[in-house]
């Protein structure tokens, strides 16, 4: 193994991209401490998982579908990787995406959405109400029409974040519940100590700004709430495959989990707020409703509000702050959809190697240029 294989590397950030890049680098030879007071938390423990880069792509974001639609062709070998060398499963749900509409609006612009997808080469199925109801017949009598995009899958988050930490203590990444000041080459400031390494990849989400003056104001916090919903016996069960779309232009989306669903997400643009709000959990539950009523019946399990941490453009920041610095944040509502790339270019940049042609749009350098 070459020197360079065997240099220290520090990971600041225990969500699911930190806990993928750390786990990727400890499997490549390299020594890891992984520094976070509260590893698989925040975020990525209250995200729905999914992997959907067709059905949430944008126009003015081709380089973000891009990027999401290779790093979704990594997501299989990857969750073989890791269930592999966790001994647990990966989450992975292969089941597809359903994306729907109800009222002639939102119909219209499921239209647009089919036209700017095979504006980029790239084909939806589209789908009568009647259609999708013998797909999923959960799907109630409001939703008039859709799209179907199986290529965009989903996973458990929670079960995908017990599995990484699972590989990374088994690849040999020490755990270090604290959290971190500061960064700099060779080292992390904790309150009463600091880390000495090689490199320092910062993977801290929306608090990665505050860990570096090179990042500073490029990462905001996007509030999101979310809900956990239980089939009960006497319920219909939850669809096989994610449904999303939007209600009244508001975006909601259910994703499958065992025996029930997650239901998300509101944005808000208000700080490091966490708080669940009463107005958040009648929206998303009216709009859910509407999609699929039998939901009333389901047990509601938890409400919580996670921080998307975005940039102005919502591509991610994967590469140099400074020489032995690296950041690896500012996923927003991408990060288990992006965490294979985002490993695979942290590793590599690591270790000097090209970076994919899909990931060269993520580079820092691109916010100097912008300014």
């Amino acid at each position: 193994m070459s020197e360079r294989r065997r240099q220290r590397v520090a990971v600041v950030g225990g969500g699911v991209i930190g806990m993928s890049t750390a786990w990727r680098l400890a499997s490549e030879g390299h020594p890891v401490t992984m520094i976070d007071p509260e590893p698989a938390s925040g975020a990525s423990r209250v995200a729905g998982g999914m992997l959907a880069p067709v059905a949430e792509a944008w126009p003015g974001e081709e380089s973000l579908l891009e990027l999401g639609a290779v790093s979704l062709g990594r997501w299989p070998e990857f969750a073989a990787r890791l269930s592999r060398e966790s001994g647990r499963s990966s989450g992975l749900n292969r089941e597809g995406t359903l994306v729907v509409g109800v009222d002639s609006a939102d119909r219209a612009e499921l239209d647009n959405l089919a036209e700017y997808l095979a504006s980029r080469g790239r084909s939806v199925s589209r789908h009568s109400g009647r259609s999708l109801r013998r797909a999923e017949p959960s799907l109630g009598p409001a939703v008039r029409a859709g799209l179907e995009v199986p290529e965009d899958l989903s996973v458990d988050n929670r079960v995908t974040l017990e599995a990484l930490r699972a590989a990374a203590v088994a690849a040999g990444v020490e755990f270090v519940d604290a959290r971190a000041r500061a960064v700099g080459p060779g080292r992390v400031e904790l309150d009463e100590s600091t880390v000495r390494c090689e490199f320092v990849v910062i993977a801290a989400g929306s608090h990665a700004g505050e860990l570096h003056s090179g990042l500073r104001e490029t990462i905001r916090p996007v509030k999101g709430e979310i809900l956990r919903l239980r089939a009960r016996g006497t319920a219909l069960p939850p669809p096989r495959r994610t449904i999303r779309g939007p209600v009244h232009g508001r975006q909601v989306y259910l994703v499958p989990r065992e025996n029930g669903l997650v239901v998300g997400a509101t944005q808000y643009e208000v700080g490091f707020d966490t708080e669940v709000t009463v107005g958040g959990v009648r929206t998303l539950l009216a709009d859910a409703e509407r999609f699929v009523p039998g939901i009333a019946e389901y047990a509601l399990t938890e409400s919580s509000a996670g921080l998307r941490p975005s940039t102005e453009d919502n591509l991610p920041l994967i590469g140099w702050v400074e020489p032995g610095v690296l950041v690896a944040a500012g996923h927003h509502r991408n990060g288990f959809l992006l965490a294979p790339i985002t490993a695979e270019t942290v590793v590599g940049l690591v270790h000097g190697s090209a970076v994919a042609d899909e990931a060269k749009a993520a580079d820092p350098a691109r916010l100097g240029e912008q300014q």
